[in-house]
């Protein structure tokens, strides 16, 4: 008899049998990142486990600590009790940029042109509403006393390329010198080599002190209209065109195929593109078709169009042995294509393509 679980938990349960104890004796601990929660009750959930496990294992209360990623839209309303339910556990919040951009894009998807994002390259981390979510994010951890860890930029360098290499450099810069600015007691970087380049942006703004939790951003005045202000991406001349849908239609499928063989972070087109990449491309390209959204040269985006535009990324694909392409256009087709939205690609490509389950994707 096969029984299901929680991924989550399972992973957490076995995490902390094997390794709590051994960390604490190190001098250390167990942490925890916590992806993808939208309110406070699963935050109370984690809790919860964390309460149990350490009841069971012997170990002081709050020897668990979490890192709550805000990815999703409805937990950016809910920063303040998410907090609260994990006080004794949690090391802060970590502005999970691209899953964020992806929620915002879900649960907008089918309110019309009003919510319709520009091209995905253009969305960036200055645009009003994204901005409203991280400058909240911060002014709720230092209210509470917790850190406020910052995004990932996806720029990599290339050894080989030094004009690659200056590029993403000087993007991730900018983005970390925006996010010490801002407030923010660390961040993320997407490959070792630009460590060194957000830790100047960092000591630039911070000195000697190990974060600035003391800075209480009390100038930040972010509610609703501003976390739903959607349409402000589109401002200053941002809009869709046939280079997006066909770079979204492009970097879905490539990452896809690589998922499907087991790499979870794969370089395309000089960034490092993950699980979200793909999710923000293929949602784009759902909600553009539902919404009738028409390219800045009046092309109207359509599924036959897209399917066209997929049979020429996957006839251009390289085939070395063991690739997954057909596989990957079939995810895509799947989650992109369809009548109904699925809520995540990984789902029905886990069931179909990874485990041999029927299970029917949700």
């Amino acid at each position: 008899m096969s029984v299901s679980a929680s991924a989550s938990l399972v992973d957490a349960g076995l995490y902390l049998f094997h390794n709590a104890r051994e960390l604490v004796e190190r001098g250390r601990g167990p942490y925890l990142y916590l992806p993808k929660l939208e309110g406070y009750r699963e935050a109370r959930l984690w809790n919860d486990v964390f309460l149990l496990a350490q009841e069971h294992l012997g170990l002081p209360r709050g020897t668990v600590r979490a890192t709550v990623l805000i990815e999703t839209l409805p937990a950016a309303f809910e920063m303040e009790e998410i907090l609260h339910e994990l006080r004794e556990h949690c090391a802060g919040l970590n502005a999970g940029r691209w899953d964020y951009l992806f929620s915002v894009i879900k649960e907008y998807r089918a309110r019309g042109e009003t919510y319709v994002l520009p091209d995905r390259a253009q969305v960036t981390m200055t645009a009003p509403f994204l901005r409203a979510y991280t400058e909240l994010l911060v002014a709720t951890c230092h209210r509470r006393g917790a850190h406020a860890i910052g995004g990932m930029s996806a720029f990599i360098p290339d050894r080989r390329r030094p004009d690659v290499t200056a590029r993403a450099v000087e993007q991730v810069r900018a983005d970390k010198r925006r996010e010490a600015t801002d407030g923010f007691d660390g961040t993320w970087v997407a490959h070792p080599d630009l460590v060194d380049v957000a830790r100047a942006e960092f000591d630039a703004v911070l000195g000697d002190a190990p974060h600035q939790v003391a800075r209480q951003r009390d100038d930040v005045r972010v509610g609703q209209h501003e976390l739903l202000d959607v349409g402000s991406a589109r401002r200053d001349g941002a809009g869709v065109t046939a280079a997006g849908l066909r770079s979204n239609v492009s970097v879905a499928v490539r990452y896809v195929e690589s998922w499907l063989r087991g790499v979870g972070a794969a370089a395309i087109d000089h960034l490092m593109e993950d699980a979200a990449t793909a999710e923000i491309s293929r949602s784009q390209v759902w909600q553009w078709i539902a919404s009738g959204t028409r390219t800045e040269n009046g092309v109207p985006i359509t599924r036959a169009r897209v399917e066209a535009l997929l049979a020429e990324v996957v006839e251009d694909l390289p085939r070395p042995a063991g690739n997954r392409v057909d596989d990957a256009a079939a995810v895509f087709r799947a989650v992109a294509l369809g009548d109904d939205f699925p809520t995540f690609l990984t789902v029905g490509a886990y069931s179909r393509f990874l485990v041999g389950s029927d299970v029917d994707q949700p």
